[in-house]
């Protein structure tokens, strides 16, 4: 009497859907209703599932691998990010990703220019070309993390510091610089030779857009910079510690936190081997 009782779930409408499957997350639609009948892959097909493409939060679940630098997993990464771009004809604001190469980053750039969001962290193989598309096609860029992406030079940063004029948030961050007293990251050694060395001439644009940065080859002349670009550095740091009634001195801190050890090479890498 219940089952009859009960509307069928293939007689839902696609209004119904819609909002069944808008309580889902990305990957809970792909690994979910997507399986289930062609009618339900269609309705997650519906550009209004696809303005947002995040896989952050999928990375953060599960431990560092480095098998996430090798070739056979950016594209993987690629052929995702190029499925999205597709689906959401053009209406794609936000993209989370790690590990995607120039090929899917340029074919969005060059189809989604509403994109708000762009966080490309750990992607080895984007470099100054996607990036030149990005500032041509991405005008409402607001937020940009660059983190890890050795591949990106100084110019693309100072390019997209100038052309970007709603941007609020711009990280780049890097790895710790090799040391043998010092833990290591997860990532290929080669790849971290390729450490970024011209943090000087990005310390312009860092004091102008940037509100985080950690290990930089920023000297004394480049710092300097920064402290030019952010006039309202020193009245926060006085607005914020003022309450502190116990406080006597403030000491730079120890950004060398533990890290994961890899200590690897990747064989047969076309860039880096």
């Amino acid at each position: 009497m219940g089952t009859l009782l009960s509307p069928g779930w293939a007689d839902l409408t696609r209004e119904c859907l819609i909002d069944i499957f808008s309580r889902l997350s990305i990957d809970q639609r792909w690994i979910g209703p997507m399986l289930v009948c062609k009618t339900w892959m269609n309705v997650c097909h519906d550009p209004l599932f696809n303005t947002i493409f995040d896989l952050e939060t999928r990375f953060q679940s599960f431990p560092e691998s480095i098998n996430w630098w090798n070739p056979e997993f950016e594209d993987k990464v690629d052929s995702f990010l190029r499925s999205v771009v597709d689906r959401s004809e053009g209406g794609l604001t936000e993209i989370r990703v790690r590990h995607c190469t120039d090929r899917s980053l340029s074919y969005a750039a060059e189809r989604c220019p509403k994109l708000e969001v762009l966080w490309i962290k750990s992607c080895p193989n984007v470099t100054d070309a996607s990036m030149t598309k990005i500032a041509s096609n991405c005008p409402n860029l607001k937020e940009f993390d660059m983190s890890y992406s050795y591949g990106i030079s100084h110019e693309s940063l100072v390019m997209l510091g100038r052309n970007f004029n709603n941007l609020k948030i711009l990280k780049r961050n890097l790895y710790p610089l090799l040391d043998p007293n010092m833990p290591t990251i997860i990532a290929p050694l080669d790849y971290l030779a390729t450490y970024p060395k011209h943090a000087n001439v990005e310390a312009e644009v860092i004091g102008r857009h940037m509100p985080e940065f950690r290990y930089t080859t920023l000297t004394a002349k480049g710092l300097a910079l920064v402290c030019e670009g952010c006039s309202d550095l020193d009245e926060e740091i006085t607005r914020w510690t003022s309450s502190l009634m116990s406080l006597r001195e403030i000491n730079k801190p120890n950004f060398m936190f533990p890290m994961a050890i890899l200590r690897m090479s990747r064989p047969d890498h076309p860039r880096y081997g």
